[in-house]
């Protein structure tokens, strides 16, 4: 199916996110563009855990999950975050309908091998409930939390990897990853950073060697090659404005655009 844009919400953008964001997210809907909205909820759950006396783990910026924090993961982002961000799309004027990974199958997974507990590998991303729910007019906004196949037990999923795996399933044409920071930045040797507007496979490859992209940043990478891989177009980083997100859907220039290999000089 063409023409849809996945966009995914950081948990630590969502509520700074302006009004303006989801009036963007209701035009561009309006307009007859198919939008698709995988989130995250990493400081809500903090929080939540921090009410329940749960200390959060970390390994290479992923969230270690014990029995205890996947309930709460699962009550903060398919409950309280998720239809938060129903409410605000639909205040601005959009129509749009949460669901998880768990519904339907949509994200299947198998149990990392990494040491981060209750952490899924998704295997299978499955189209027919987001498309269901596009093809009904919605905007279909998903918690990324995975089930097994055989529906046994459930997984936390970096919302990276979800939004990377139902943008290569959807074969969307972009993937739009909305963070708090422009996209990637290069650091100068006068300490200022500048903001890296294209780039490659093979050069955020470079560029993770070289301690350039660190911490959450290469989550994001990793999810925006395994999409570009699986016949994503295009993948950009950039931040949660109306202004940012109205450009990247129109194909101009904001955040960090990543393609499979350097653009060819004209």
């Amino acid at each position: 199916m063409q023409g849809i844009v996945v966009i995914k919400c950081g948990g630590s953008t969502m509520d700074q996110l302006p009004d303006t964001f989801f009036g963007a997210i209701a035009k561009l809907q309006a307009e007859g563009k198919q939008i698709v909205i995988v989130h995250g909820g990493g400081p809500a759950i903090n929080g939540m855990l921090d009410r329940v006396q749960i200390t959060p783990q970390f390994v290479e910026g992923l969230r270690v999950t014990c029995e205890d924090t996947l309930r709460v993961v699962e009550m903060v982002l398919c409950g309280s975050i998720n239809k938060a961000l129903v409410r605000k799309l639909t205040q601005a004027g959009a129509k749009a309908w949460g669901v998880s990974g768990i519904d339907g199958q949509t994200l299947i997974a198998e149990k990392t091998a990494k040491p981060l507990g209750w952490v899924g590998e998704v295997k299978q991303a499955d189209t027919t409930i987001p498309l269901a729910i596009l093809n009904q007019g919605y905007v279909p906004v998903i918690a990324p939390l995975s089930v097994s196949l055989d529906g046994a037990d459930a997984f936390n999923v970096n919302a990276d990897i979800a939004a990377g795996a139902v943008a290569a399933a959807l074969s969307a044409e972009k993937l739009v990853m909305v963070t708090d920071v422009p996209g990637i930045l290069r650091p100068q040797p006068d300490g200022s950073k500048s903001l890296v507007q294209e780039t490659s496979a093979e050069e955020i490859g470079q560029m993770i060697a070289d301690g350039i992209i660190t911490g959450g940043m290469i989550p994001k990478v990793q999810a925006a090659l395994d999409s570009l891989g699986q016949g994503v177009n295009q993948v950009v980083i950039c931040r949660g404005t109306a202004e940012d997100l109205l450009a990247v859907v129109s194909d101009e220039a904001a955040g960090t655009t990543v393609r499979m290999n350097a653009k060819q000089p004209q």
